[in-house]
């Protein structure tokens, strides 16, 4: 299971649980990563083709309109692919990692 590095996944009740069972590991994308996870793509996606194009007069229409979404999206399956390699994207990562340190750096003066 993949997961970003919010709290609510070190918390004491989830190691209590993860000790009782053993088959299930976390990984942990790294800070600022979260591009990295598939399913944060489809959040974008449903939120960019869907939620942000509608006006919505109540929470039920908001929920057809993402049931809606839901049902064409499973009709018509377009798998996310990678089009990088491994190597490509950390180049990638470490270059916006300088980039913003030196931000940091630069605001801090």
């Amino acid at each position: 299971m993949i997961l970003d590095n919010y709290a609510t996944h070190k918390h004491p009740e989830v190691n209590a649980w993860l000790e009782k069972h053993k088959r299930f590991h976390l990984h942990f994308t790294p800070t600022a990563s979260s591009w990295l996870n598939l399913v944060e793509q489809w959040f974008r996606d449903i939120t960019t083709k869907r939620i942000r194009r509608g006006s919505f007069g109540s929470v039920d229409e908001l929920a057809v309109a993402i049931e809606d979404y839901i049902t064409h999206n499973n009709d018509h399956p377009n798998p996310f692919m990678w089009t990088k390699t491994a190597g490509q994207i950390i180049t990638k990562v470490r270059r916006g990692r300088v980039a913003l340190e030196t931000v940091a750096q630069s605001r801090a003066i």
